[in-house]
């Protein structure tokens, strides 16, 4: 590595990372008048992009000479033959959120398979929009103020833009949100579902089962230059409409604004801080030479596990273990025998059509969750992998079965314990000196409840016709729900967070992203991540 090192005056705060947690936290900074510096590795996609045409799925697949190249990719690389593991869903055009990331981000674990991402936007590329307010038993065990946290919801909720519904799944989705547009319009597959709940609701309530649709960041009207959703079923390909939200569109519109300036091309690694400003120390990704950049402020949204390597180096704090959390996840494969053989609509979306809760204590807090999906633009090769039948007959039988997938995916809620942790181990082969180590092993009774949980919503599926073919551990990690590396906590206590988001120990160091968080609700996270990040700047504009 070159030993050559610009320094850069820059800015009153500089945010790390370009992600759902750094747009927004950038945002209210830069909305307050503050003069921002974003670093960011910042990796795109030109090679797919220019390819897609404005076009449904199906005319796609009916008109498109070239379309090969970004449905399977270049090098095949959408067809994965070996063990699924975490990233594998990628398709071609989304598959540029991985690069660089085996260079510069190196994780050593045996039990743990994390996805990381230096692009542009982050994971938030390839986040699949589900927006949840969490109840307040749940923001309480994460250390968050609900009071607080429902203000922040409704800002990032008008700025991002979702659409929900009010249905028995309301309670677990929008909860008191009351700022959202019109609902959605689900597929024939999901129609089926939801009208037999309706038919089986007494006894699927009986139990404490509720079903409706999510609450997703997919506009259902214009926004500004931002288009409503079109249903093309390209939404695993394409942002052209920029009906689903990516961070990188907020990105691009703080760029038209004189207080903010955006650096690519810059992994950031440590900082020091003294009296008076912030250093941070950063890599040209494209020279590998380093640079520093000095602030008042330091906001870090690089992710749990890209914050928690920067704070370590900081610190100097080889072999320090972190406490870690993520969300156990696993899907399951269904078939709707009542859709079999139907033709499936042109116009449609590829998001969770459904939400699934299970909650026996009626309490809204420590239940597993599941998203339904309909199955078409992702690609049958995918599923005839899966199935027990060799490639030529599962390709005929999965044909006709097509109409009647559905895939359920279910998250479960996550604690701390002493057997889920990482560190950061010295190695001179990695281009920052070092690999983060990580060990992640569920109790025995942790998993006994998992497969309880899993047993239970497979009775559930079945009461709505659905009948589970096969379950899918993808491995752990694999939920890209991580979270609680540096937890909050009122004590000025070394490797945690204040209430307000500031590094303990520190005057002016920030972290917005989930590091902070002490409890991983089932429910997707993104949405209180993105609220916990206005709220993190705003203490950072005003401590």
């Amino acid at each position: 590595m070159s030993l050559k090192v610009e320094t850069v005056e820059t800015a009153d705060y500089i945010v790390v990372g370009s992600g759902c947690t750094g747009a927004i936290a950038a945002q209210t900074l830069v909305e307050a008048g503050a003069k921002v510096l974003m670093l960011d590795v910042g990796k795109q996609d030109n090679k797919y992009k220019p390819l897609i045409p404005d076009k449904d799925f199906l005319t796609i697949r009916e008109t498109d000479q070239q379309q090969y190249r970004y449905l399977l990719g270049d090098n095949f690389e959408a067809i994965p033959w070996g063990n699924i593991k975490t990233g594998t869903h990628l398709t071609p055009p989304r598959q540029f959120m991985l690069d660089l990331v085996d260079r510069y981000l190196q994780v050593d674990s045996e039990n743990f398979s994390p996805l990381e991402s230096l692009a542009y936007g982050g994971l938030g590329n390839g986040w699949g929009v589900g927006c949840y307010v969490f109840s307040k038993p749940e923001l309480e065990k994460i250390g968050l103020d609900k009071t607080k946290m429902m203000s922040a919801y409704k800002t990032v909720s008008a700025r991002i833009g979702i659409s929900g519904a009010k249905d028995d799944a309301s309670p677990y989705t929008i909860g008191e949100l009351d700022s959202y547009q019109a609902e959605f319009e689900i597929d024939t597959n999901a129609k089926s579902i939801y009208k037999r709940y309706l038919e089986k609701k007494q006894t699927l309530n009986k139990k404490d089962f509720f079903l409706g649709k999510p609450a997703l960041a997919i506009l259902t009207k214009d926004l500004g230059e931002r288009k409503k959703i079109a249903y093309n079923d390209m939404e695993f390909y394409s942002d052209r409409d920029q009906s689903a939200y990516r961070p990188w569109i907020t990105v691009e519109e703080l760029k038209k604004h004189p207080n903010f300036t955006y650096i690519s091309d810059s992994l950031v690694t440590e900082f020091t801080e003294n009296s008076d400003q912030v250093t941070v120390k950063a890599i040209n990704t494209n020279t590998n030479e380093k640079a520093s950049y000095t602030s008042k402020k330091l906001l870090l949204a690089s992710g749990v596990l890209g914050t928690a390597r920067i704070v370590l180096r900081s610190f100097q704090s080889e072999d320090k273990q972190l406490p870690l959390l993520c969300n156990p996840y696993g899907y399951i494969p269904c078939l709707q025998p009542t859709m079999l053989g139907r033709e499936i609509e042109r116009h449609k979306m590829g998001f969770a059509q459904l939400s699934l809760f299970h909650d026996p204590n009626q309490q809204n807090f420590d239940i597993a969750m599941a998203s339904i999906y309909s199955y078409r633009s992702l690609m049958l090769f995918r599923l005839i992998k899966e199935s027990p039948l060799n490639f030529v007959d599962g390709r005929i039988f999965m044909k006709y079965f097509l109409s009647g997938i559905v895939v359920m995916g279910i998250h479960h809620p996550e604690t701390n314990s002493n057997s889920k942790y990482l560190y950061l181990k010295r190695d001179e082969t990695a281009i920052t000196g070092d690999k983060l180590k990580i060990n992640y092993q569920l109790s025995d009774l942790e998993k006994q409840t998992i497969t309880q949980k899993e047993n239970d919503y497979i009775w559930a599926m079945r009461t709505l016709g659905c009948y589970a073919l096969k379950r899918v551990n993808p491995g752990y990690g694999s939920s890209i729900h991580y979270a609680g590396t540096l937890p909050f906590s009122e004590q000025n206590t070394a490797y945690t967070l204040a209430p307000t988001g500031r590094l303990n120990g520190t005057r002016s160091i920030y972290v917005a992203d989930g590091s902070g968080f002490k409890y991983l609700p089932a429910k997707g996270l993104t949405f209180s991540l993105m609220a916990n990040a206005h709220l993190v700047a705003q203490s950072a504009l005003t401590e």
